[in-house]
């Protein structure tokens, strides 16, 4: 997807990054010397690759050129690289390759992930996460909200509805190609503040790309559209929080 907004995906910069941290700690290298963030966006997890392992070359890498400038704005150590993820391999070999919440945007993960696998040196590490929350209200009412408007031919094609698999998937797809798995699921329980901050969030991620397709017409249509039952699925509470929970999966996989 082409057209990121990073002042809306910080909007809830606290909220999307402790899963990227909960990521970091587990990853079971001492002193890797190539490393690799794949998908880094505003690079602010790639700087903390970095103050945990400053002995190691860090490269980040975004597609959305947006995001990369607000990277290269930090004072950081690292080189920063515009490309599509689709078909990437480290022209070096690295010894990890870190991955938070980027993988669920590129399809085929049985032959994706064991081509990561094999940009790895013996004994890297591929550390990824992603969303798991595909069947939750957040998801499925903005597939619901795609199909039911004048837009549905130019959204419907664009829909992810299902691009993660299940963990017993990812064993079968990457066990042929590490010596040790470790995957495991945590559902984060998000108190947020403000008006409408499902739809805010959304629009920092999954609906972002959507909305850009859209005159600006059609745009609010369909987010006034969508307002309506996502209110409904996550009430505001009587002290102005509304509360989401938001699975995700996390897997690391030692070559």
């Amino acid at each position: 997807m082409s057209t990121w907004n990073p002042t809306q995906y910080l909007r809830f910069g606290n909220e999307r990054l402790q899963p990227a941290l909960d990521l970091l700690a587990r990853i079971p290298l001492e002193d890797p010397s190539i490393i690799y963030d794949l998908g880094c966006g505003t690079g602010i997890v790639t700087s903390f690759l970095k103050e945990r392992w400053p002995g190691a070359t860090v490269t980040g890498i975004d597609s959305s050129e947006t995001m990369l400038e607000r990277a290269s704005a930090l004072d950081a150590e690292v080189t920063w690289q515009q490309q599509n993820l689709n078909g990437w391999n480290p022209k070096i070999p690295a010894d990890l390759l870190y991955s938070n919440a980027v993988l669920h945007w590129l399809d085929d993960h049985d032959e994706l992930f064991p081509r990561l696998m094999t940009g790895l040196n013996p004994g890297g590490v591929l550390a990824v996460q992603m969303p798991q929350n595909f069947s939750a209200p957040t998801h499925e009412l903005i597939a619901k909200t795609a199909r039911a408007g004048p837009w549905r031919e130019v959204l419907e094609p664009e829909l992810r509805e299902h691009p993660v698999l299940d963990f017993s998937a990812y064993y079968d797809i990457l066990s042929p190609h590490a010596t040790r798995l470790d995957f495991w699921e945590i559902t984060y329980l998000h108190v947020l503040q403000g008006d409408d901050p499902v739809v805010e969030w959304t629009k920092g991620s999954i609906l972002g790309p959507l909305l850009a397709l859209l005159n600006d017409g059609d745009k609010e249509a369909f987010l006034q559209s969508y307002r309506e039952p996502i209110s409904k699925a996550y009430v505001r509470r009587a002290d102005g929080s509304t509360l989401l929970p938001f699975r995700r999966l996390f897997l690391i996989a030692v070559k």
